[in-house]
């Protein structure tokens, strides 16, 4: 299958720099997989769309600040840090679990060609963060030593000093405000260094009127990482690979999920990053959601047996990306290139801070 199959022409306007400023005001591209018809409403019509009995499922993982701007020591020079993913203690420590007044990260550093190993780096703030290269990897990629010297935590030290990392398609900096509407409203496991940006949209008025409605809401962990902005280098979408992503399901979540499949009750994925985490542990287990915590680097495209989900609610997403074949995968290509078709007509917003699509 080639990666050129899954391309779209996109003008750069419909490109959302800013979020809507009500989240259910965003508008709604509702596209009948089955048949491929659409209609058009908006993200507050959702509970209209469902139907009782409902499960929908949404990812609370939560972003934390993971853009780090600091200098070069001793020369002065700028530096700019992206974390990536921190490292299990057990694989750094030395003789014991270090204290996490210091912890290793998998990082991309700019510019990477002046902070080879052993360079040294600081971000100032209330808790100076210390830095030092370790090793370099592939793709840019940095292992890091961060640590204070005034035994405050470093996550506490990031949250402090971290700016929101938005994508790279979004050309503005960060703003304060991004901290809170970079984040769903039922955030709360950190770990993230992307929002689950179908869940930007849902709010706790939506949510009440979704159970109002007789439809059951579930949540599970994913953590998103830096991988969600990874291109398909390969020319064949089989030769891609997805980066791991952690997550995490309760017993609780599981025996729901696992309920409504029993019944044939429609399970509705808030997310590509929701499915991924369900139909990972799925395929791992016989069809079955299990709890527990573990990885996943499921990479879902065309030709993929969905067991768990049934409808998706999702964000429009880049050309030639992973994500798009997800959601081909679930629809087929062309009823959603032919929808990605419509929302540029229409002038639907893309991306992160855009429009949303529910594909039923």
């Amino acid at each position: 299958m080639d990666v050129r199959d899954f391309d779209f022409d996109l003008p750069a306007e419909l490109i959302a720099q800013e979020p809507t400023p009500d989240r259910a005001a965003a508008r709604l591209l509702v596209v009948r997989r089955d048949t491929g018809a659409i209609a058009h409403a908006t993200v507050a019509a959702l509970p209209d769309l469902l139907a009782p009995g409902d499960l929908v499922v949404v990812n609370d993982t939560r972003v934390f600040p993971a853009r780090l701007l600091g200098r070069r020591v001793p020369s002065g020079g700028a530096v700019e840090c992206l974390l990536i993913g921190v490292r299990d203690h057990s694989e750094t420590s030395q003789g014991g679990v270090r204290d996490d007044s210091e912890t290793l990260w998998d990082a991309l550093m700019h510019p990477g060609q002046k902070l080879r190993t052993g360079a040294r780096v600081i971000f100032e703030g209330p808790h100076a963060l210390h830095g030092e290269v370790l090793d370099r990897r592939f793709f840019g990629r940095r292992l890091i030593r961060l640590w204070t010297d005034d035994g405050t935590s470093v996550d506490t030290a990031i949250d402090a000093i971290g700016h929101v990392p938005l994508p790279p398609y979004i050309k503005r900096p960060d703003r304060l405000e991004d901290h809170e509407r970079y984040q769903t409203v039922y955030a709360r496991s950190r770990g993230s260094v992307a929002a689950p940006t179908a869940g930007l949209h849902l709010t706790r008025a939506l949510l009440d009127a979704l159970t109002t409605r007789g439809v059951d809401i579930a949540e599970i962990t994913l953590h998103v990482g830096y991988g969600t902005f990874q291109p398909v280098r390969a020319e064949r979408v089989e030769d891609h690979r997805v980066e791991r992503e952690r997550y995490q399901i309760d017993e609780s979540s599981a025996a729901r999920i696992n309920a409504a499949v029993d019944a044939g009750r429609r399970v509705v994925a808030v997310g590509t990053t929701t499915t991924r985490a369900l139909e990972g542990v799925a395929h791992e287990h016989g069809g079955r959601v299990c709890a527990g915590t573990g990885e996943t680097d499921l990479f879902i495209f065309p030709g993929f047996t969905f067991r768990i989900v049934r409808a998706l609610l999702t964000n429009f997403h880049l050309p030639r990306s992973s994500l798009l074949m997800l959601v081909s995968a679930f629809a087929g290509r062309d009823v959603i290139l032919a929808a990605y078709r419509e929302a540029v007509a229409q002038r639907y917003r893309f991306y992160s801070y855009g429009d949303a699509m529910l594909i039923l």
